[in-house]
């Protein structure tokens, strides 16, 4: 038998200076907002965005402005997700407390929801096509995810199902309360949704392709991986496994992939409009 792997329990705060503390996971958000910033402006040299900031349609400013709301959507969206998705009971009896951001809690969905409504608004206010601006977007997002999967690891949470005691790589988590060897399913999400995403994404978005397509093609890529790394992923304990065995993961992922599908489908259909 192979040594066992102990997660390292990092200190959650990288740096204290008085009494103010910067922790891992605020750089981690940090470090996916400055990979936003530099791909978006990489983003705007393919394809029909080159032509679109020619013409003075888009521009440098925009990305800044886009983030801002984009931000915005993550948080309010991210926080409310939660709160209807993995505990309404609860939140319905303490309203007060959805405002806590500070106790954590936030769903990926909720956020991916409030950043489409984000993107909606200020597309509306700048009179640009919102598809247009969620194709732009698309393929600047997985690195952030990379980098906040990054951040649950070293915080050691939302550790993985009990792995095998040979596979190589299974890792103790202490934080989970036992000493059952896991999948370190942050580092199985970093390597799926976010850099494996990032590479197809964006590989597919330097071409040009149908209004809609690379949105569509986000949702089913991040909805079909995300779904499979949750087969390594310790269920929410409060929720466990529902019908069919499946997460709550996995089951806001299905409609994910469905509207995905759609998107990609009607986009095809209105081949002569380009994002």
């Amino acid at each position: 038998m192979h040594p066992m792997l102990i997660h390292p329990q990092f200190n959650p705060v990288a740096l204290s200076l008085g009494p103010l503390s910067v922790h891992w996971y605020g750089i981690s958000y940090l470090v996916a907002f400055v990979l936003f910033v530099l791909l978006a402006r990489q983003r705007l040299s393919h394809p029909p965005y080159a032509a679109l900031k020619a013409q003075g349609v888009w521009s440098v400013q925009d990305i800044d402005d886009v983030m801002s709301w984009g931000v915005l959507g993550v948080v309010l969206g991210g926080r409310v997700g939660y709160c209807l998705f993995y505990k309404p009971a609860y939140f319905a009896e303490h309203p007060l407390e959805v405002l806590y951001l500070w106790q954590g809690g936030m769903s990926f969905h909720g956020g991916m929801l409030g950043v489409i409504l984000a993107m909606a608004l200020w597309a509306r206010l700048r009179a640009r096509h919102w598809l247009q601006v969620t194709d732009f977007v698309a393929p600047c997002v997985p690195t952030g995810l990379a980098a906040g999967r990054v951040g649950n690891f070293i915080n050691g949470e939302l550790w993985g199902r009990a792995a095998d005691v040979n596979l190589p790589w299974a890792m103790v988590f202490p934080q989970s309360g036992s000493l059952l060897p896991r999948h370190p399913s942050q580092i199985y999400q970093f390597l799926l949704e976010g850099l494996l995403l990032f590479g197809v994404l964006w590989w597919l978005a330097r071409k040009p392709r149908p209004l809609g397509w690379v949105s569509g093609a986000f949702l089913v890529g991040y909805g079909a991986l995300r779904f499979t790394a949750e087969y390594f992923r310790e269920p929410d304990a409060h929720l466990g496994l529902l019908t069919m065995g499946l997460s709550m993961g996995q089951w806001l992922c299905v409609p994910m992939v469905l509207t995905g599908v759609a998107l990609m489908l009607w986009s095809l259909r209105h081949g002569d409009q380009t994002t």
